[in-house]
């Protein structure tokens, strides 16, 4: 994503994270959503591999569920509104602002990344990008699950909670999402698919996928050959 991008993504968070958080309560409040993150959560227990950083973890919620489900986990979020809103929440864990292609933590340093619908706003070309880092900071072995909403047609957001935002909601194919893991060097292990359920407009996909052994998946190689990992979430 480019800074411009960024820092409007950003500004939309920050202009409506209270109602945000209002409005998303009850999340992860959906039964099959809850059965992933346990299944997550078990892989990663007995894995014994380290940490799990949440990405867009906006106020929270999915971190805290995560903790309770006896992982160790820090919530990052590109918006400081949200991260404000987490700590204030769950005062007991630790939230950080960042992005996702750059993550500031060390290489092989985490048992497990969660991006649940964190990558809603990241450019189709830019991708690569974030599955680079993800590959980067999980142990081999390590394991990643992506959440996001399925469909071709981006939703375009103007407004929302009476505020005016400049939000768009991509849409992804889950098999174009595993090709992009298998290129990054994951194996994906499972995926699932649901139809929408309550206010959800379309169907609703995760995948689950393990960090394969050393290498760097090529986007990381060419990143590091030009000094530049740039775009972030």
């Amino acid at each position: 994503m480019t800074e411009s991008l960024l820092r409007t993504v950003r500004a939309s968070y920050d202009a409506i994270a209270a109602d945000y958080a209002a409005l998303f309560d009850d999340e992860p409040c959906r039964p099959l959503d809850r059965a992933l993150l346990a299944a997550f959560a078990e892989l990663v227990r007995d894995s014994g591999a380290g940490p799990v950083a949440d990405l867009g973890c906006g106020p929270g919620r999915v971190t805290a569920h995560l903790h309770s489900l006896g992982v160790e986990v820090f919530g990052v979020d590109l918006s400081p509104r949200m991260v404000a809103l987490a700590r204030a929440g769950y005062p007991h864990l630790r939230f950080v602002e960042g992005r996702l292609d750059s993550l500031g933590v060390a290489d092989g340093s985490l048992g497990g990344v969660v991006s649940w619908y964190s990558i809603i706003h990241t450019p189709p070309e830019r991708l690569p990008a974030v599955l680079a880092e993800f590959h980067r900071v999980l142990v081999p072995g390590g394991h990643l699950l992506l959440a996001f909403q399925v469909g071709d047609e981006p939703l375009r957001l103007r407004e929302a909670f009476g505020r005016a935002v400049e939000l768009d909601f991509l849409r992804w194919r889950p098999d174009r999402v595993a090709e992009a893991l298998e290129r990054a060097r994951f194996s994906v292990t499972a995926r699932t698919l649901r139809q929408p359920d309550g206010t959800e407009r379309v169907p609703q996909a995760c995948l689950l996928a393990r960090r394969s052994g050393a290498g760097k998946p090529p986007e990381a190689a060419a990143a590091a050959h030009h000094g530049d990992v740039s775009t972030r979430k």
